[in-house]
């Protein structure tokens, strides 16, 4: 069988969730399924993925049905069955200190202050996973963090949310094709 990538998207289930700043990885998941026409499949309850071909690899682009602060169950499941090592591992979600638009990639580090990214983390034992940051911010000063975090993008927002979600798709492209040292090359700045 030949080595599999997975690709996660952070975010929360539900209708209530769907268009809020915390689900950005969600949406970047759900632009690679959309691209290669795929469909997502349940996956024991932690959540549901995608099978999908993309730059010639074999990739599993997955959502988890857990709330943010356990999204590592979903990514540790799949990678311990289907045997996905952590550098085959890119995690794409929402971050509050980058601009609406702007997206960043960083191959390790700490969760810096994202609970999903904790979680996933904590479950695979490693802080050498890759990462894909999708911009949400900044904070308006008289929100709370999770109030803003769970707050819908504003009409202009979402305007310039939309070419940043197909220029984070590109981007894992760019990250299966050509790894990350030239991705990040071409997408950080």
């Amino acid at each position: 069988m030949a080595e599999l990538s997975l690709v996660v998207g952070l975010g929360n289930p539900g209708a209530q969730y769907a268009r809020t700043r915390h689900n950005a990885g969600f949406r970047v998941a759900d632009e690679i399924v959309r691209r290669q026409s795929a469909d997502y499949q349940a996956w024991q309850n932690l959540g549901e993925y995608a099978k999908i071909r993309l730059a010639g690899k074999d990739v599993l682009v997955a959502k988890p049905f857990t709330y943010m602060n356990e999204s590592g169950r979903l990514v540790s499941s799949l990678a311990r069955f289907f045997k996905i090592p952590a550098q085959n591992i890119l995690v794409c979600f929402d971050d509050v200190s980058l601009g609406v638009g702007h997206i960043r990639l960083r191959p390790s580090g700490s969760a810096g202050g994202q609970k999903g990214m904790k979680s996933v983390i904590e479950q695979l034992g490693t802080q050498n996973i890759a990462r894909l940051r999708v911009g949400i911010g900044p904070k308006p000063a008289p929100f709370d963090l999770a109030d803003f975090v769970l707050s819908n993008f504003s009409k202009a927002d979402e305007t310039l949310l939309a070419p940043a979600l197909e220029n984070a798709a590109n981007a894992v492209e760019s990250w299966l094709k050509d790894g990350l040292e030239k991705t990040m090359t071409r997408f950080n700045g």
